[in-house]
């Protein structure tokens, strides 16, 4: 009945096929490693024995394993040990089935094709037993699990699968090191300012760093109030809207001027964001726009920063306590489809782990998120911006410049980051120190933040690749801008 039920819905049952395999292969690469242990050596980084069709080609896999890196031979003599001897494989004794495998194999040349096809076979029948779980979760759904904790679960399925075994990697000669590294010095020479990452748009900050570099993790750190997601969004824009595809697609020389840009909000809305990256824009106060006092010219301003901003390629994530393992597989998929030049995620302590175990401890859990974005910086080859939050301690000392030990669970965050930046205005704290009118503190305060209005100071605590130190802004809190000093003064 239930069967014939689907069918009227238009569904259907999928009917019982072979799982993909190659027993040939195996056998052909099991004997290649039979006579010569060095095509071991060929498959050991992507191959495990699970992926193996057949059980006893895996535990035979296994074993020579072990024997080669005890730097024992592996041969049909050594291995017959390891088995039964009434053991019956196909009308063979466990010797004979081993000494023909070693006999039918001519050359370890082809080992590595062997070991890629057993390897991709292995893959499409995990897909297969994750589509199949899919099919069954989605039928037997608990009464409690949402259609998105499902879509969560299979996302998080199909990254172990993609994060497990890759054959790529391994080791590159010094000679094409080197080649990368001229090309990027190369870059920097032909960039107009001479850059060779990725333009801020802010031109002391670019100044200092050489742009943002590709495969660098960047950690902009602040107490809240201080514009750390301001500067962020600054950068965002910037980035986005210099975005010129020829430049990616190789029509252009010299190194690209702007990115597609992927902004993960874990704290904000997209509607909230925009709201910022409007008013920056059009000069109009964002607190104005949020209670719709604004006038007419105002009103038609916004319309025409909207019209000007509707193609930017800046690509908005606002789930809330996103883990690492969504984050990555959902930077990989804008990648594939778009591209990607930039991810900013705000802010690394709303994020989440991805093991159960990590979440218990605050400290191994950041250190996991940390971590896991350094190495989605490296797979992706982008430069990845996190935002942090400063512990309560810069408030109980007289000097509130941060500095690294201020950090949330600062030992990772200040170990994985390339480059860690802290967003400071003087003019923040000293508004709330202000003293009674009338006395000498005050005339002294007023002149202090006079001094202070309207400047902010980007504070370099650490750059693998570059000098430390402080760069002087200008912000504009009532646009959320910041910009370069020398531009306020033309």
């Amino acid at each position: 009945m239930a069967e014939a039920a689907l069918k009227l819905s238009g569904l259907e049952v999928p009917t019982a096929r072979e799982l993909p395999q190659n027993i040939e292969a195996e056998q052909a690469l099991l004997g290649a490693i039979l006579i010569n242990n060095d095509a071991f050596d060929c498959v050991a980084e992507f191959l495990k024995p699970n992926h193996f069709f057949e059980p006893l080609h895996g535990h035979l896999f296994e074993v020579m394993g072990n024997l080669v890196r005890s730097n024992k031979i592996a041969n049909p003599i050594t291995l017959k040990t390891f088995f039964p001897v009434a053991m019956d494989i196909a009308g063979f004794s466990a010797g004979q089935y081993l000494a023909r495998l070693a006999a039918e194999a001519t050359t370890i040349v082809n080992a590595p094709d062997y070991g890629r096809t057993i390897y991709d076979l292995a893959v499409r029948r995990e897909l297969i037993k994750v589509a199949e779980d899919m099919l069954s979760a989605a039928f037997d759904a608990a009464v409690d699990c949402s259609s998105q904790d499902q879509i969560q679960q299979a996302e998080q399925l199909l990254y172990e699968i993609a994060e497990t075994g890759r054959y790529g990697g391994g080791f590159e000669t010094f000679d094409a090191a080197l080649d990368n590294a001229v090309e990027r010095a190369a870059q920097a020479y032909q960039s107009d300012g001479k850059l060779s990452g990725l333009p801020t748009g802010l031109l002391d900050l670019d100044a200092r760093m050489g742009g943002l570099q590709p495969t660098d993790l960047i950690v902009i750190a602040g107490r809240p109030g201080m514009g750390k997601t301001s500067l962020a969004t600054n950068i965002a824009f910037n980035v986005a809207s210099a975005y010129d595809p020829a430049q990616h697609l190789g029509d252009v020389s010299g190194p690209a001027t702007g990115g597609i840009v992927a902004f993960f909000s874990l704290e904000m809305s997209s509607e909230q964001l925009a709201t910022r990256v409007l008013s920056e824009q059009a000069e109009v106060p964002s607190s104005s726009m949020r209670r719709g006092d604004i006038g007419e010219g105002e009103f038609g301003k916004l319309l025409e920063y909207r019209q000007r901003m509707r193609r930017l390629p800046l690509f908005i994530d606002q789930t809330g306590a996103i883990s690492i393992a969504q984050l990555a597989a959902r930077a990989r998929r804008l990648k594939r489809r778009r591209g990607l030049h930039l991810i900013i995620v705000d802010y690394i302590q709303l994020m989440q782990g991805r093991s159960q175990r990590a979440a218990q401890n605050r400290v191994q859990e950041i250190t996991e998120i940390t971590t896991g974005l350094k190495a989605l910086a490296k797979e992706l080859n982008v430069p990845v911006i996190a935002l942090s939050q400063l512990s309560r301690g810069v408030e109980n000392r007289e000097e509130k410049r941060p500095q690294l030990s201020d950090l949330r669970e600062s030992g990772s965050i200040e170990q994985d980051a390339d480059v860690v930046m802290f967003v400071y205005r003087e003019e923040y704290y000293l508004r709330n120190k202000e003293p009674k009118p009338g006395t000498e503190e005050h005339a002294t305060w007023e002149r202090e933040i006079q001094d202070a209005r309207g400047k902010a100071e980007v504070i370099i605590a650490k750059q693998r690749h570059g000098p430390t130190g402080t760069v002087a802004m200008s912000f504009q809190g009532e646009f959320t801008r910041f910009f370069d000093l020398a531009r306020q003064s033309d």
